[in-house]
């Protein structure tokens, strides 16, 4: 009998700070209700919260944040409905 070939061991993927942020940016929108707020409101959250996220993250570069608010406050925005159009007969 020949013994199983033992596959080496992957170490576990840190994700990079970028990714961290981000997803720590998503959860942060879900949680604190911004999703279709005023956008004045919203204006204000995304300011505070990514100054917090600037701090906490200081790796990350300017572009890379900015790109990140981007990512926000699309994610925060209420979704579309879909208009179905009627088949013409």
């Amino acid at each position: 009998m020949t013994k199983p070939k033992l596959r080496p061991r992957r170490d576990a993927m840190v994700p990079a700070p970028y990714q961290e942020a981000r997803d720590e940016l998503f959860q942060q929108i879900m949680q604190c209700g911004v999703i279709g707020c005023h956008p004045d409101d919203q204006k204000e959250w995304f300011d505070g919260t990514m100054e917090y996220l600037t701090g906490r993250y200081p790796e990350i570069k300017t572009p890379e944040m900015a790109e990140l608010r981007t990512l926000g406050e699309r994610f925060a925005q209420p979704t579309k409905k879909q208009t179905l159009k009627a088949a013409a007969v």
